[in-house]
């Protein structure tokens, strides 16, 4: 099953809250999800952003993508991904 970490819409209209979760690429936007991750809150002064890493890492491990902007708030975060050994496939020697 392809799994993304993305951004599920909640609040009301003008009011936007987003959940960062893990779902199946085939889920809808707002649909069924796998886990929460954390929590994102553009309207706040200043912005709410809460990411629980080591959920983050544990499904990045596992094979999932996150979207783009998912990416960005990440960083804002202070995660810096994987360690190189983890995510550089092995050099073939020859």
């Amino acid at each position: 099953m392809a799994t993304t970490i993305r951004l599920a819409r909640h609040g009301s209209k003008k009011r936007p809250f987003y959940r960062i979760v893990a779902a199946s690429k085939k889920s809808p936007r707002d649909g069924r999800f796998l886990e929460q991750l954390g929590h994102y809150d553009p309207t706040s002064e200043p912005i709410n952003l809460r990411v629980h890493m080591d959920k983050v890492e544990k499904w990045i491990r596992n094979g999932a993508k996150p979207s783009d902007t998912v990416a960005i708030l990440l960083k804002q975060a202070g995660w810096t991904g994987l360690p190189a050994a983890e995510t550089a496939p092995a050099a073939a020697e020859g």
